[in-house]
């Protein structure tokens, strides 16, 4: 499987919002929500947490789509590409949805979420699984063996 180099670029469908990432991820996910289902219109959302002074938006504004309470989802204005999102009350990382970076083959989900909603096909190859969220306490853990998988 590739690797992510880095600095990695990426943008929106149309190109009028660009960004760069120049820190690797600190874990991969896929969701399987019924809310992430509708956003992205797929069985599951990706999603890479980049430390947030490793991401940074380098052309155009994005606008703010989906969720407009704490937790932020950000969206091309013109041709609506769900880029990113920002948790309630996080501000140390970004979920880059990563099929936005201009080379995402390197992406696998290492956990899957809310598996208690997924569609009964739905299969990612995530190496942790879990019905809802993992518990606050269990991150620092998965953090860690991401990055020893990761090199």
């Amino acid at each position: 499987m590739p690797t992510l180099a880095l600095p990695a670029e990426g943008g929106c469908r149309c190109g009028r919002v660009r960004l760069k990432i120049s820190a690797k991820p600190l874990l991969t996910m896929a969701c399987h929500c019924i809310g992430c289902q509708r956003m992205s219109s797929s069985a599951y959302s990706l999603s890479a947490a980049i430390p947030s002074e490793g991401f940074e938006v380098t052309k155009g504004e994005p606008v703010i789509g989906g969720l407009h309470g704490a937790s932020k989802h950000y969206f091309c204005g013109y041709c609506m590409s769900w880029m990113f999102t920002r948790p309630e009350g996080i501000d140390w990382f970004v979920n880059l949805r990563p099929t936005m970076l201009d080379d995402h083959a390197w992406f696998a989900p290492f956990i899957e979420t809310w598996t208690a909603e997924k569609l009964p096909w739905a299969a990612t190859p995530a190496v942790h699984s879990y019905e809802a969220l993992p518990a606050f306490e269990e991150y620092e853990g998965l953090v860690a063996e991401y990055a020893g998988t990761k090199g």
